[in-house]
């Protein structure tokens, strides 16, 4: 199988996974060049640290090193991925880091929910009208406010594939200090945009410059006076 060195990470990843944009991406270190650079930014020692959409696992296995992998939550809804997670942090050192195989959603989750996963496997989303049959698959639903209360995450990392339309609909946990989301544009209007903008000033976080660029956006929590 292929291996690839990304920010230190090594990843030893199927044959299945690799297209040549994929290659290209990961040999010149783009691959989630801006959520990275956020991560670094953000994570800190001791930090609770919650991945939404965990992908190859970069990111979780970076804050780990940094945060300690017991206070990291990776979660995936791609069964393909699972595997390679899991070697990924095995393979780096970061076996401790908890991983969850499920889509989230609002409210407490619990069953299944339709999710499609394309033949090139990265990009796997929430199942919409119209998605080939073969490519769907059933994944278990986790329901967003049992994640947050049971990890009392600090820093949310968030790539979903446009899933992230249907997370901001109320305040999020006042333990949250950082939030990085990339935004799926194409997926949903600029009023989604703005429901999540205005949940996250709601639950009391601002545009944080540091960690946002491009479709990248990143907020942090509004210091109190005094």
């Amino acid at each position: 199988m292929p291996v690839f060195t990304l920010h230190d990470v090594t990843l030893d990843l199927p044959e299945v996974l690799i297209t040549k944009a994929l290659a290209a991406r990961l040999a010149d270190g783009s691959y989630e060049a801006d959520e990275i650079a956020a991560a670094k930014c953000r994570v800190g020692p001791g930090m609770r640290v919650l991945d939404l959409g965990a992908g190859l696992g970069v990111i979780s296995v970076l804050a780990a090193r940094v945060a300690g992998a017991e206070n990291v939550l990776s979660v995936e809804a791609n069964p393909a991925l699972l595997p390679v997670l899991r070697d990924t942090f095995d393979r780096n050192g970061q076996g401790g880091i908890r991983l969850m195989h499920g889509a989230v959603k609002q409210g407490e989750g619990g069953g299944n929910v339709a999710f499609q996963v394309p033949r090139a496997i990265l990009g796997a989303s929430l199942a919409r009208s119209g998605a080939p049959e073969d490519e769907i698959v059933e994944v278990p639903s986790l329901g967003l406010e049992s994640l947050l209360y049971d990890h009392r995450p600090e820093l949310v990392m968030m790539d979903i594939e446009g899933a992230e339309e249907r997370l901001f609909d109320q305040p999020w946990n006042p333990e949250m200090r950082f939030m990085v989301l990339e935004l799926h544009p194409p997926r949903y209007s600029d009023r989604v945009i703005k429901r999540i903008v205005d949940c996250m000033s709601d639950s009391g976080l601002t545009y944080d410059p540091a960690t946002s660029r491009g479709r990248v956006l990143g907020f942090r929590r509004v210091r109190r006076k005094g």
